[in-house]
């Protein structure tokens, strides 16, 4: 079975989106990289999570990917803090109890904490991709609608079933 890992932010649930909107909403300038860490480190995670919306179904395209035998599948998610760790954990324990969280402080690159040699990695940041093909790694840019970047691009989880047949 092949590594599969899957970004949390922007591909399971919008919290980029909500985020920037709540920083906007507080007059928070979003090139103010202090203040804006200041924020991520801050903000009520539990809240946040809560009232943030789940992107094109992938809790239930996650759990098809799980159900497809396929893959090994862990959500690999960058963190600011503590709080923002244990809200994401306990959130992604209830919605998919089967699948394993990596946790990777907001400093390091992704592949600095698990091996992406021939694994996959589905994320909607391209530096991220970039680095873990870099690292022997195969990306994918999840997008919530089809823009043309320079790696293969799905909108909803589940794509990936097709794409690696074994």
């Amino acid at each position: 079975m092949k590594q599969l890992y899957i970004d949390f932010d922007g591909v399971i649930l919008d919290t980029i989106a909500k985020t920037y909107k709540v920083m906007e909403d507080k007059g928070i300038d979003i090139k103010d990289q202090e203040k804006v860490k200041d924020f991520y480190r801050n903000v009520d995670w539990k809240k946040l999570i809560e009232e943030t919306d789940v992107i094109n179904d992938s809790i239930n395209e996650i759990k098809k990917i799980c159900d497809s035998k396929k893959f090994n599948v862990y959500i690999l998610t960058h963190i600011n803090s503590t709080k923002e760790m244990i809200e994401k954990i306990k959130f992604l324990h209830k919605e998919l109890p089967q699948v394993t969280v990596v946790s990777v402080p907001k400093e390091l690159p992704k592949t600095e904490v698990v091996n992406p040699s021939a694994a996959i990695l589905i994320d909607d940041y391209s530096g991220n991709i970039k680095e873990w093909q870099k690292k022997l790694g195969i990306g994918i840019k999840f997008v919530k609608e089809h823009e043309n970047s320079d790696y293969p691009e799905i909108t909803h989880l589940s794509e990936v079933i097709d794409m690696f047949n074994q």
